[in-house]
């Protein structure tokens, strides 16, 4: 019984040794393969992490990236408000350094006064009156630099009730190298009559004698060189012209030559001038044609005695051929015209002032010895600013054997006019 016992617990002993085994051995690999999932797991969790790292790194470097590129927008775009500050600030200088050197100007002559003309019987042949303006400016100056300029400046004038008339009087090139060489080229002031318009002093009562008369004019298109001597004890002017004068622009085969000569000294002013050339009527469409000559001398005082401002003077010419380049009047002989004109002004009271003048002229010495013109005016002036004259004028011509010349018209001996004059400008 024992041995049965014992053989039967050596058989279960048997069985639950083989048991036991299997039963470790199935723990055990559970074991493993938990520890093998879980070193797994920690694996995916550590890979997590640095993919977790690697995103937080790529999201650093974008926002980074960001944050330059926002502060390189923003530095580009101060940058940019910076240029256009520049480009404008540049722009406003340009405009206003321009506005600098650029000058506008003016002036305006006109007058309300009456005309009476009768004819060598008496018989009064015109008579009438108005507002009438002789002339507007408007001049246009723009430095370029310390040596070259320009101008241009407009002429209207009336038209004997026509209406009125616009012409360009002055435009030029300026190339200022000094005091002694003032060269423009174009259309400027001559030598002879500007200069005796600003002693004279009065253009706006009246033009100046070669001026009045038709033996000159006062702008021309061509070259023209001038400038001032000896501290300004000499001034000169030589123009090169096309004769025509400037409200007529024409080639011609030939030029015109005008030049003046001046002293001025403490007041004391005397000139000398001349005119030679075929007055811009050259241009092939006339042969055999005469030279007209002008002769031009001027002796004036202009400055102040005893602090009273005191002007007098006197302009003489003598012209040959003036009137007759193309041999209207003779073809064979030579015409030979002169004249002399006188004139004062004295201011004895402030803002006013008294003026007067007289002019001979005989412009055909040779085939009409006979004629003669004689004019003069008077006038009490009032200045009640320095860009303002008002006068009160009376002016008279008067003519010897039919001479029609200055206001003169045909037909008429005496011509009589009274009115107020003025004149303004900026």
């Amino acid at each position: 019984m024992l041995k049965k016992v014992s053989g039967s617990a050596i058989a279960i002993a048997i069985a639950v040794g083989w048991a036991m085994p299997a039963q470790a051995q199935d723990a055990t690999s559970a074991e493993a393969e938990i520890a093998q999932m879980r070193a797994q797991m920690q694996a995916m969790a550590a890979r997590i992490d640095a993919l977790q790292s690697q995103l937080d790194a790529t999201k650093s470097q974008a926002d980074a990236a960001a944050t330059a590129a926002n502060q390189a927008a923003t530095t580009a775009a101060a940058a940019n408000e910076t240029a256009t500050a520049a480009k404008a600030s540049k722009a406003d200088l340009g405009s206003a350094s321009w506005a600098a050197d650029t000058k506008i100007s003016g002036r305006m002559y006109f007058n309300m006064s009456t005309i009476s003309a009768d004819d060598a019987a008496g018989n009064n042949v015109q008579k009438g009156g108005g507002f009438e303006f002789k002339r507007f400016y408007v001049g246009i100056d723009h430095k370029f630099n310390d040596v070259l300029s320009g101008n241009i400046t407009t002429d209207v004038t009336s038209a004997n009730g026509s209406g009125a008339q616009l012409y360009v009087k002055k435009a030029y090139l300026r190339a200022n190298f000094s005091k002694a060489l003032d060269v423009r080229l174009g259309a400027t002031d001559m030598p002879w009559i500007p200069y005796v318009e600003g002693i004279y002093g009065h253009r706006y009562i009246e033009n100046t004698l070669t001026d009045l008369d038709k033996f000159g004019t006062s702008s021309d298109w061509g070259v023209h060189v001038q400038g001032k001597l000896a501290d300004g004890l000499v001034n000169y002017q030589v123009s090169a012209t096309n004769g025509a004068g400037y409200k007529t622009i024409k080639m011609t085969k030939s030029i015109d030559l005008e030049g003046r000569l001046a002293l001025s000294y403490h007041g004391f002013n005397a000139a000398i001038g001349g005119h030679t050339g075929k007055l811009g009527k050259d241009d092939g469409t006339t042969t055999n044609l005469k030279t007209a000559n002008r002769f031009d001398a001027l002796l004036a005082y202009k400055g102040k005695v005893s602090a009273v401002p005191f002007t007098i003077g006197g302009e003489y010419f003598h012209a040959t051929n003036w009137n007759n380049v193309t041999g209207a009047i003779s073809p064979t002989m030579d015409i030979s015209s002169e004249g002399y004109s006188i004139f004062a002004s004295i201011q004895p009271v402030d803002k006013w002032g008294v003026f007067g003048r007289y002019d001979w002229v005989k412009p055909n010495k040779e085939l009409a010895p006979l004629q003669v013109n004689h004019y003069f005016n008077v006038g009490v002036e009032y200045s009640p600013a320095k860009i303002v004259d008002i006068a009160l004028v009376y002016k008279r011509d008067s003519g010897d054997d039919g001479i029609a010349i200055g206001h003169l018209g045909s037909g008429q001996a005496t011509r009589d006019e009274f009115g107020i004059y003025s004149r303004f400008r900026w």
